[in-house]
């Protein structure tokens, strides 16, 4: 499972309203709290995709691309329902998804898609969780597998989104040496997400916020 680091939640705050002002990463100096209602990464439009985005521009909206390292997959299961827009919905949660997972394991300046998928509450949620990784010193690399994926909508532009992160594959890695370390699955690798989404002005179905469980039995094999 992914290894995370706790501390007072004043310093995790911090770090969080920095990491969104000038970017990604921060000091080795100090841990910073793993809060455990964080969004989706604990994150390719469709089933098993890792880059939604690369097709992005047929929807007429300018993304920024999201591109994960080689060693780092996320599997979405049920990508379509059908129901146009469900399916944006469903699209705009592995993009949010990926976007905090690209923050966490691509060292950059900046990463713009942390910010164009996630606002409020899941945005300063999602920062202090990236940025607990880079104080760490770790990253992660494997596979996390998404289903029992459903949305229910709200009117025209919100929406809810309900799912299961399966973390059993995917493992913590050091920034430094690059070693990945192997770690037998457990019960707290299961998790259950509730998301709240809106769609912005642009056609964006933004997470606001989202609370999850770890070790959640319904999401248990």
């Amino acid at each position: 499972m992914r290894t995370r680091t706790t501390t007072a939640a004043a310093t995790a705050l911090t770090a969080a309203v920095a990491l969104l002002l000038t970017g990604c990463g921060g000091s080795d100096t100090a841990d910073k709290k793993d809060d455990d209602k964080i969004a989706g990464a604990d994150t390719g439009a469709g089933s098993g995709s890792a880059n939604p985005s690369a097709s992005a521009s047929a929807d007429g909206i300018d993304r920024p691309e999201i591109k994960l390292p080689a060693d780092v997959k996320n599997v979405f299961e049920g990508g379509t329902t059908g129901d146009p827009a469900k399916d944006a919905v469903l699209a705009d949660n592995e993009r949010m998804i990926n976007s905090i997972d690209e923050a966490i394991t691509v060292d950059a300046d900046k990463h713009p898609a942390l910010k164009f998928y996630s606002k409020d509450d899941a945005l300063l949620a999602a920062a202090t969780y990236v940025q607990s990784f880079y104080d760490a010193g770790t990253s992660w690399a494997g596979e996390t597998r998404y289903y029992d994926r459903e949305v229910t909508l709200d009117g025209k532009t919100s929406a809810t989104m309900t799912y299961c992160g399966d973390e059993t594959k995917s493992n913590s890695k050091d920034r430094k040496t690059k070693k990945v370390k192997q770690a037998p699955g457990s019960a707290d690798d299961y998790v259950s997400y509730n998301a709240r989404m809106k769609k912005n002005a642009t056609g964006v179905w933004q997470t606001v916020k989202v609370t999850s469980e770890r070790g959640a039995e319904k999401c248990r094999p």
